[in-house]
């Protein structure tokens, strides 16, 4: 759930990064390639990153060990992600690229970074334009989880129940 400052209301999205609440600056990024590029730009740090581009994560997260002739990350701008949250309109649960390591999706995990996508991209962009940047709170939580806590609730809380008000045959039945 993103949460923005000027009071309109929570945007839903689905989880695909770690169960974490950020908060930071709500920007854009525009670029129609180069994910984990602008996840490692400097200049991102702190903020919450809406991509626009719709196609997020098809082609995985490459290799961070491999460097160039300068000793720097080839397909990094830097070492580290520095984003605090990511918003993308779709995500592609399956990568497929050559020079992937691991998914989009495992890469925020790792790094405790939230992500959510299923959100108008669009619609939150023309907003950031209009009104500029915005202060928000990202907010994802371990569904899966706490599902099964309820799940495991509601199977005791239904046994203990149930042992209680069985009914028993008596004599006179």
């Amino acid at each position: 759930m993103l949460y923005l400052a000027d009071d309109s209301p929570p945007i839903e999205g689905r989880s695909f990064g770690a169960p974490a609440s950020v908060s930071g600056e709500v920007v854009f990024n525009t670029g129609m390639v180069g994910y984990p590029e602008a996840l490692t730009d400097p200049s991102y740090r702190g903020q919450i990153l809406v991509l626009t581009y719709p196609l997020i994560g098809n082609y995985g997260v490459p290799d961070d060990n491999i460097r160039d002739e300068y000793d720097l990350p080839k397909y990094f701008e830097s070492n580290n992600i520095h984003i605090s949250g990511l918003v993308a309109s779709s995500y592609s649960w399956h990568h497929s690229h050559w020079a992937a390591q691991k998914s989009l999706s495992k890469w925020l995990w790792d790094n405790n970074v939230p992500g959510i996508y299923g959100v108008d991209t669009r619609a939150l962009t023309k907003k950031l334009r209009e009104h500029g940047s915005i202060l928000g709170r990202l907010h994802v939580v371990r569904l899966f989880s706490t599902i099964v806590f309820y799940f495991v609730f509601l199977f005791h809380l239904t046994h203990h129940l149930l042992r209680q008000t069985t009914w028993q045959p008596t004599e006179e039945s």
